[in-house]
Order: C-alpha cells, then sequence, then structure tokens
C-alpha cells in the first residue's frame, strides 16, 4: 500500500503544477475599465461590441440632458451632463476606487438638444490638475475633435476630470472613459512615468477608409481601445493605398498590445512623388512623441535591402537608412519606430525619403504631446478650504471644484497660491471671500491653512466665536474680520501672531478686555480696528474695563446674583401673600359687624331683665306654686 502511494507521488506533483498553469488565478486578468453615459439613469449598452456604460454618477453640479452627438464616431448614447456658469466657473467629476496604475482616460463631448442656440462650447479640460486640452472653434465638424484624451499615471485611488467655462457657451459631456494600460506603455525616455502626461494628437490609420477603435480590430484589452482616424492618402495622385490578408508577426505585445489589423493596410509612395509626406497643425513651443508603424506588405519586395528610406521630421533627419524588412525581421512583421520632437512653429511634418528603392511604406501613425504634470495642493490644505465651503454656505456661483490651484490658467475665485518650493507642492497664502454673502460660522480647521499670509471675509454675516486656531498660522500677517456678526471675546492667541500687521474686527459683536499682546504690537507699527463691539474694553478708543475677575469669580458673581434674585422673589411672594391674608380678614369683618351688633343688644337686654327680676319683682316659693319633682 505504501509502495503503490510512493508511485503516485510524481503523478500527483505533475498534477499539481498543470492545475496551477492552467488555473484561472494565472490567467491574465482584466484591466480596469469605468465607462461612464453622463446624465443617464440607469446602465446601457452601446452596439455592436456590447459595450457596458454605467449610470452617471461622481460628478459636482450640472444638469442632465439629451443629447445631439456631434460625429459617428462617438458613442450611441442618448443623454449628456451641461454645466451652465452659474454653476460654477469649473465642475468635476470624480471617480473613486481606481486601481493604482497608468490610465488612457478619454471625454467625449456633446450638444444639449433642446437648446435653441446653435453655439458651439469652448472650454478647457483638466485630468488630475494638469490642462490637456482646450476645445478650438470648429471642433464639432471634426471626428477625431469630438473627443479629448490623455494618458496618465494615478496613484492615489481616484481620478478628477474637471471643465473650466471660458464665457463661451456651456461644457456638455457625453461620456467618459477610463481605461488601464500597461504601466510600460508609451514611455518616452527612461526618465518618463508619473510625471509625464501624453495628450492624443492624432492617430492615422494608413491606407484604411473607415475610422475604427481597438475593439473592432479585436485589439487586446490592454491596448487601451485607441481610437484609428482614417487616411487613405497622404495627398492627390501622390501615394496609393495597398493592404493584405497575410497574418502579420510580432504585434498584440505588451507594452503597447498593437493590433495585427492596424499593419494589413499601408500607403506606398507612387513613381510621380517617391516620398511621403504627411503635415499637421500643432501647437508652437511644445515636445511630441511621435510613433511611426511599418509592415512590408507590399508583394513587390521579397528581401532585405529592396526598400529603404530616411525618415525626416520639420526638416532634421529622425531616423536614417530604415529597411522595414531588415528591422522587423522578415516581411510582414510589425516595426515600430519612436522619438520626441520639439516643435517651435505651428505645423509638423514628417517625410519618408527614399534612399534605395523608389517608394516608401507606412501603416500608422501616433503622435502626443508631452505634458509635466502640474504638482497638486497640499491635501490637508484643499480638505479645510472644502470644509470652509461648507460651513459658510459658499455660492454655487464661484465653484471651487477640483483642486484651488491647478491648473494654474483656473485656480478658485478668491483663492491665492504659492508654490512650496520644499514640498513641490501649492499651497494657499491669500483668501479673499469679502462681500460673498456668507453665513455659518467658522470652525478651527481653518488652522490648516498654515501658509496663509492674508485672510480676508469681512462684510460677511458670519456668526460665533472667533476660532483660538488663527493664532496657529505664523506667517497671518492681515486678518480682516470687520463687519460680521462674531461674538464672544477675542482670542488671547491672536497675540502670538508675531507677523500680524493689520488686525480689523470692527463692527462685530464682540465682548471683554482685548488682549493685552494685540495692544503692545501697536507700537510695532501695526494697524487695527475694534470699534463697534460695544462689550470691548482696554484700549484706546474702547471704554475703560472694569476689575479684572478670573473665570471662577465669574461664576461665583453669576450664582450670587441668581441667589439674591430668588430672595427677593421669595420675600415678594410672601409679603404679598400676608397682605392678602389681613385684605381677606378684614373683608370678613366688615361683613359681620352688623349681626355682632344685634347680638350685643340682646345680651345686654337678657342681662338687665334678669336683674330687674333679681332686685324688684321676686316671688316667694308659696308665690310662684308647688315644685315638681320627679
Amino acid at each position: 500500500m505504501v509502495r503503490s502511494i510512493l508511485h503516485l507521488l510524481p503523478l500527483l506533483q505533475w498534477f499539481l503544477v498543470f492545475c496551477s498553469v492552467f488555473s484561472p488565478a494565472s490567467a491574465k486578468r482584466a484591466p480596469y475599465a469605468m465607462r461612464i453615459n453622463c446624465g443617464a439613469r440607469h446602465d446601457v449598452h452601446t452596439e455592436p461590441t456590447n459595450t457596458l456604460w454605467y449610470r452617471d454618477f461622481g460628478y459636482t453640479g450640472g444638469i442632465p440632458s439629451n443629447a445631439s452627438l456631434p460625429g459617428y464616431v462617438s458613442p450611441h448614447l442618448d443623454t449628456l451632463r451641461y454645466f451652465p456658469l452659474s454653476e460654477g466657473p469649473e465642475n468635476c467629476y470624480h471617480i473613486n476606487r481606481v486601481p493604482q496604475g497608468h490610465y488612457s482616460v478619454r471625454i467625449f463631448f456633446g450638444s444639449v438638444k433642446s437648446k435653441s442656440d446653435d453655439l458651439e462650447p469652448l472650454f478647457d479640460i483638466s485630468v488630475e490638475g494638469t490642462l490637456i486640452t482646450s476645445l478650438k472653434s470648429g471642433w464639432s465638424n471634426q471626428d477625431d475633435q469630438v473627443f479629448a484624451e490623455a494618458q496618465v499615471f494615478l496613484t492615489d485611488g481616484s481620478v478628477s476630470i474637471c471643465f473650466h467655462s471660458t464665457g463661451h457657451g456651456d461644457p456638455a459631456i457625453l461620456a467618459l472613459e477610463i481605461l488601464q494600460i500597461d504601466d510600460q506603455a508609451y514611455r518616452v525616455s527612461q526618465q518618463s512615468g508619473q510625471g509625464i502626461i501624453l495628450r492624443t494628437v492624432s492617430r492615422l490609420s494608413c491606407g484604411d477608409g473607415k475610422p475604427k477603435f481597438g475593439a473592432d480590430y479585436g485589439g487586446d484589452p490592454w491596448g487601451g481601445d485607441r481610437f484609428w482616424s482614417p487616411k487613405l492618402t497622404f495627398g492627390q495622385s501622390a501615394d496609393r493605398a495597398i493592404s493584405t490578408e497575410t497574418s502579420i508577426k510580432q504585434v498584440s505585445k505588451p507594452p503597447n498590445f498593437y493590433p495585427a489589423g492596424l499593419y494589413k493596410k499601408a500607403i506606398v509612395s507612387s513613381d510621380s512623388q517617391p516620398d511621403l509626406e504627411y503635415t499637421m497643425d500643432v501647437d508652437p513651443n511644445r515636445n511630441y512623441s511621435i510613433w511611426l508603424h511599418f509592415a512590408e506588405i507590399d508583394p513587390a519586395i521579397t528581401g532585405v535591402g529592396q526598400r529603404v528610406f530616411d525618415v525626416i521630421i520639420n526638416g532634421d533627419i529622425a531616423f536614417e537608412e530604415v529597411d522595414v524588412v531588415k528591422l522587423s525581421g522578415d516581411r510582414y512583421s510589425a516595426l515600430v519606430l519612436n522619438t520626441t520632437v520639439p516643435v517651435n512653429g505651428r505645423s509638423l511634418t514628417i517625410t519618408l525619403r527614399p534612399t534605395k528603392g523608389d517608394h516608401a511604406i507606412i501603416c500608422a501613425i501616433e503622435i502626443f504631446e508631452i505634458i509635466f504634470a502640474e504638482s497638486k495642493t497640499l491635501p490637508d490644505e484643499v480638505k479645510a478650504l472644502q470644509t470652509l465651503k461648507t460651513t459658510l454656505g459658499l455660492p454655487v456661483r464661484l465653484g471651487w471644484n477640483g483642486d484651488p490651484c491647478v491648473p494654474q490658467q483656473h485656480p478658485w475665485s478668491g483663492a491665492d497660491c504659492q508654490l512650496d518650493r520644499n514640498s513641490n507642492k501649492w499651497v494657499i497664502d491669500g483668501l479673499g471671500l469679502d462681500n460673498q454673502g456668507l453665513k455659518g460660522f467658522l470652525r478651527d480647521d481653518i488652522s490648516k491653512l498654515r501658509h496663509l499670509q492674508s485672510l480676508n471675509l469681512s462684510g460677511n454675516n458670519i456668526h460665533g466665536p472667533i476660532p483660538t486656531s488663527l493664532g496657529a498660522i505664523p506667517s497671518l500677517e492681515v486678518l480682516d474680520l470687520s463687519y460680521n456678526s462674531f461674538n464672544g471675546s477675542i482670542p488671547e492667541t491672536l497675540g502670538q501672531l508675531t507677523s500680524l500687521r493689520r488686525l480689523y474686527l470692527n463692527s462685530n459683536s464682540l465682548s471683554g478686555r482685548v488682549p493685552a499682546a494685540l495692544g503692545g504690537r501697536l507700537f510695532h507699527r501695526a494697524s487695527f480696528n475694534f470699534t463697534d463691539n460695544h462689550g470691548l474694553c482696554g484700549m484706546p478708543g474702547l471704554r475703560a474695563c472694569g476689575p479684572h475677575l478670573t473665570g471662577g469669580a465669574k461664576v461665583g458673581l453669576a450664582f450670587g446674583v441668581l441667589g439674591f434674585f430668588l430672595l427677593i422673589v421669595t420675600c415678594s411672594v410672601c409679603c404679598w401673600k400676608r397682605r392678602q391674608n389681613i385684605l381677606r380678614t378684614q373683608q370678613m369683618a366688615a361683613r359681620e359687624a352688623p349681626y355682632a351688633k344685634k347680638r350685643t343688644n340682646l345680651s345686654q337686654n337678657i342681662q338687665l331683665s334678669r336683674h330687674h327680676n333679681h332686685h324688684g319683682q321676686s316671688r316667694t316659693a308659696a308665690e310662684n306654686g308647688p315644685i315638681l319633682l320627679s
């Protein structure tokens, strides 16, 4: 029995190895994918790929509406969400529980179906606080401009996508896609990574006549479902399109996972124009990452050295003596070349110039703008401002969504920012919210804005005590809380603010003695104003203060006053009751006086009668008759 078990052990080990290799856990996991149908109340699926779009969530404002699709490449969805300026200058989608990693973020724009005006909305878009694109006039008439796309690293478990109004129409968002891609995808250098964002400028499928997404190619989901614009020709009669049904090698490989179908079509130059040349408009003074795709699918080329060309970008040779068959290892094998070029002008020109053979060939082109990610605001200071927004009832028109300081083109209204060189984070060094109709009270969280130099909340209706935590902001130079409804005493901690130069607390309901430390600041050319606070004392221009009482003495005094008051009330009640008794007695006596007089007269008559009979009219027993005894 033991020997039989020993013979089975090797088979059991092989079985365990087999199970571990082919188990679902060892299979490649699917990438994270979140698709949101903006304005929708229910999840929907779209054809032909049966793609799932989740109902609308995560937004900070806006109005849902029926959608008008600007182009046929947009997903066929019926709703959108638009953000009128009355909702604030910036509005965002905040998506939580996003795994850390590298993502392709895509935003589809739309038009509100019910609106009668033909105003094309123009607005800015930021991802994680970095401006990625500004919509240009005419975007709704170009299929490859109806969405914006960027590749970004997400590290804190969430993604923030914001839309910034420029005053030209209301931003209208049809859909959002957050699709995970390989962490090493589209690396433009060894140093590139979390600090780099790639904005998609253009993706061209050369020799193709139809726009396609990655799903249309049957591509790997880790490719990010890229959209490829069709490009049949670069110029009239200057080139021709070719295609093949032969299988392509070296495709769908990490980290970029390009689909095989991308390399089955190409553009080849002609005899009349040996050069292949493509020119497009770009934003000036930017760096661009260019990815060129090749596969030798021309049956006329059978080996190495028959087609060789240079790749020239804006007049400079980027790649010299490119032999596709040689570099890819074979015919019908994919080759990808990548380079980064600075562009000072407004155009980008890619030229393929043959050096051996008469023609050049290309299958696809990708162009990305390289954007350095903005540093974000310190999280504690963002939370402090969000708390301030809630407790003071900040008007909706101010917005205050997204990051307070970035993108730098769209900071929060009333917030002044400064880059802290030590932490490489943005901080709030000034806050001006005067005359904004604020109400509520200030919480101690205000001290988390520890880089504040100026705080102006004047001309509002803020009540409650002045937070003692304000004294924990050492950099504070200007504090203006005038024309509010603050009550209580001035915190002693304000005297610790050695940098304080201007303090305006006038026109409130403050009381008590002004801290002596603040009075000493007047000798250092500080400017203070405590007027129109009838309860304040102890400073020039204010009433004189009485003897200073400790907290215990104040409590004892309060109890003494209360006891004295109760004693007075008790005595008053007793006196009142005694008076009432006296009055009642007098009233009763007055009512009984006549009867008492009659009874007195009767008594006197009876006594007189008895006296008379005793002395003058007394009789003997014989005269009165016999006495009856029983």
